[in-house]
Order: C-alpha cells, then structure tokens, then sequence
C-alpha cells in the first residue's frame, strides 16, 4: 500500500512560481513510477511530469511537452518526497494537481495509476 500527500498549492499571480511536494510511504521511488497531473476546473485529469529510477538508481524524467522549460520534477530519497517546482505561471495552469504511483513505467494515462494523493489546489491570477 501506498500513500501520498501532497502540499504546496495555493494562489499565485502570472509569472510565479511555486513548488509542490507530494511525500510518499515506504520505499516507493526503488519501486513505483512517479507522476504529476492536474485536473484543470470541467476538465479530465492530464499528464504534467513523470519519473521513474532504474536498477542501477538513475532517475529519468519526462514532460508533458507545454510543461517542459517550465516545470521541473524531482525526488529526495532521504525525505521520500517528489517534487514539482512549476516556474513562469499562466492562468491556464490553475487546477488541483496530484500525484500518482504506479509499478512499471510512467505513462501519460491516469487510469493506469493505482495510487493518488488528496490533490493540492493551484490557482493563478491574471
């Protein structure tokens, strides 16, 4: 079983930035792919950021391709914790975000998912 938290959300004017945590139980980056998505208000769930680390402990980003240069995921082992440091934001990029795991590979369907956080809100100001 895992569980996953997230923080960090909240209101922000365009062109801020903010970072979002999720903290994960148990040793879930040696064994579950990690992503980021939002849930945009009337809208379905999409595919922010992913990452995955290999046996030999390298991890390996991917984007989703409006996010990249401005989004940048990342884990610390030692806090169990991934992040999402989301710069030059847009008001398009208000939704609740979440985090997922899965075993495998990332992918950029969220059915395939087994676990979710709460979600944390993210609201940008024009």
């Amino acid at each position: 079983q895992v569980q996953l938290v997230e923080s960090g959300g909240g209101l922000v004017q365009a062109g801020g930035s903010l970072r979002l945590s999720c903290a994960a139980s148990g040793r879930t980056f040696s064994r579950y792919a990690m992503a980021w998505f939002r849930q945009p208000p009337g809208k379905e769930r999409e595919f922010v950021a992913g990452i995955r680390r290999d046996y030999t402990g390298v991890y390996y980003p991917n984007y989703a391709e409006s996010m990249k240069g401005r989004f940048t995921i990342s884990t610390d082992n030692a806090k169990n914790t991934m992040y999402l440091q989301m710069n030059s934001l847009k008001p398009e990029d208000t939704a609740v975000y979440y985090c997922g795991a899965r075993e495998g590979t990332v992918t950029v369907v969220s059915t395939n998912y087994e676990y979710w956080g709460q979600g944390t809100q993210v609201t940008i100001s024009s």
